[in-house]
């Protein structure tokens, strides 16, 4: 498994280009793997198997990463030339930097607690009517957002647990969780920003069929429960809209900045 990150220069309408669509970014990524013919873009994962996945972490207007994990090291060459600074490249220094990352899964251990950051597609399944079919619909308020990270049997398979804030650290008695209080999660280690929605066509198959999607950033702090489950989650992603930069948590040490 390889970690990488890239950074977009924003002043190019490639980058441009390639920031206000999801699902051309996707193609970019995918195109990253000399082994990945153009007809497997689109393939699903297999269900224990560790699958490509990305993030955008856009932290100033012109400070924006991609961030990838993947079974196979990529070449994002023709990002570097598309949206990066393709003058600057130089040898050992091809524009995007790649790491090996399984020495990092294997340190997790039971119980270390670790600086976190999910970009999510939180949903839920409702049926409008009696008799009528379940539909997936998204999570639009902050507070039913967290809840759906914060949901105890999710974080089990997922192998971590969102630590709770001391006493001394919470603004509100008794960390305050009431679904209508402004300061819901207030208990935990958590915040919910970024919120994004998109909405585009498919491009493949015989119909364009509408996607619409309810993405966020989650930040905090996790313990780990399940070192196993958790380097699952980090190598298979958590969530849906994974093709469209979801599911992809990071880990950090708490002293460093991530």
């Amino acid at each position: 498994m390889y970690l990488s990150r890239f950074r977009f220069n924003t002043a190019r309408p490639g980058a441009r280009r390639l920031l206000s669509s999801p699902q051309s970014l996707h193609a970019a990524v995918m195109s990253s793997f000399p082994d990945l013919l153009p007809a497997d873009t689109a393939a699903p994962a297999t269900a224990d198997g560790p699958r490509v996945l990305w993030r955008l972490d856009r932290n100033k207007p012109a400070e924006v990463f991609l961030y990838l994990v993947s079974p196979d090291q990529p070449d994002l060459t023709h990002l570097v030339e598309q949206a990066g600074w393709p003058a600057a490249s130089q040898p050992g220094k091809p524009g995007w930097q790649t790491r090996p990352y399984g020495p990092f899964l294997e340190r997790l251990a039971l119980g270390s607690v670790w600086a976190f950051r999910l970009t999510a597609n939180p949903v839920h399944h409702i049926r409008r009517k009696d008799g009528e079919p379940t539909k997936r619909t998204a999570h639009i308020t902050p507070v039913h957002q967290m809840k759906w990270l914060l949901d105890p049997a999710r974080q089990e398979r997922a192998g971590f647990r969102v630590v709770e804030k001391p006493d001394a650290e919470r603004l509100l008695p008794d960390g305050t969780t009431h679904a209508n209080h402004p300061r819901h999660g207030d208990r935990y280690e958590l915040t919910v920003r970024d919120q994004r929605h998109l909405s585009f066509s498919k491009s493949r198959g015989p119909s364009r069929s509408p996607v619409s999607l309810v993405t966020v950033t989650y930040d905090g702090r996790l313990e780990v429960t399940d070192p196993q489950r958790l380097r699952r989650t980090l190598v298979q992603g958590l969530g849906k809209a994974k093709a469209y930069g979801c599911g992809l948590m990071t880990l950090a040490p708490l002293t460093s900045a991530r």
